[in-house]
């Protein structure tokens, strides 16, 4: 399989990504929501199968799918290692109360974080930087999905509305999820694609927050959270 094949799922996540600001129907922003995750699967399965073979590749999504969703059940049932929050039944289908999209969504963000650590450093480093980048990512997403109302947090945190244990339980299963992935994960050199990949993320969002959905301070924070990773594995890749 070649990487080329991946152009077809990222040009529907471009188109949904920029489509998302121009609608305001609650029913269309579900299922645009939902098509932007499956895109992201798509294209970041697609690279990794082309780079790590089918075996890797499939193994590796099949275990961050399982275990996120089972870090993710464990968080609505507990309130550990995120706080307390519950999904709201937005976003459908779900399994346990969990949104399908939800575990393809850490897959996705995962994988191209830790390729992104690959181009700072070591294999050790790489892990480090790969579940900063993918904590990174949440200073956008979970403010966009509670105004969504996707799901809701028990008490009203620090940060717009969400705890700061969210991202010490972002930060933790990131950790050891990616930890796994890295022993999964063949040697060889980073993705230059996955690299493009979490650029775009970091500029699109840092946009759309900025300029469509009138929330400068997430676009902000995000964005320098996002924006400094981004620029370390450019240097480095450099």
């Amino acid at each position: 399989m070649t990487t080329r094949l991946a152009w077809a799922p990222f040009a529907v996540l471009a188109l949904t990504q920029i489509g998302i600001p121009l609608t305001d129907d609650d029913a269309t922003l579900e299922w645009l929501s939902s098509l932007v995750v499956v895109a992201f699967f798509l294209t970041v399965l697609v690279i990794t199968v082309a780079r790590w073979g089918l075996a890797r590749a499939s193994g590796a999504a099949s275990f961050v799918v399982v275990a996120t969703f089972a870090v993710e059940k464990l968080g609505t049932t507990t309130g550990f290692p995120f706080g307390e929050y519950d999904y709201t039944g937005a976003l459908q289908p779900t399994v346990g109360g969990v949104p399908v999209i939800v575990p393809l969504a850490w897959f996705a963000m995962g994988v191209t974080a830790l390729e992104v650590g690959h181009h700072v450093g070591s294999r050790v480093v790489a892990v480090v930087v790969g579940a900063l980048g993918l904590t990174a990512w949440d200073l956008f997403l979970d403010p966009q999905m509670v105004e969504a109302g996707y799901w809701d947090w028990a008490v009203d945190g620090a940060y717009e509305g969400i705890p700061l244990t969210n991202y010490g339980g972002w930060l933790l299963t990131g950790l050891v999820v990616l930890a796994v992935v890295e022993v999964i994960r063949p040697a060889g050199p980073p993705s230059p694609g996955l690299r493009w990949l979490y650029t775009w993320w970091a500029v699109m969002s840092t946009i759309g927050f900025l300029v469509f959905f009138g929330r400068p301070w997430v676009g902000l924070v995000g964005g320098i959270g996002m924006g400094a990773v981004t620029a370390l594995a450019w240097m480095r890749a450099r």
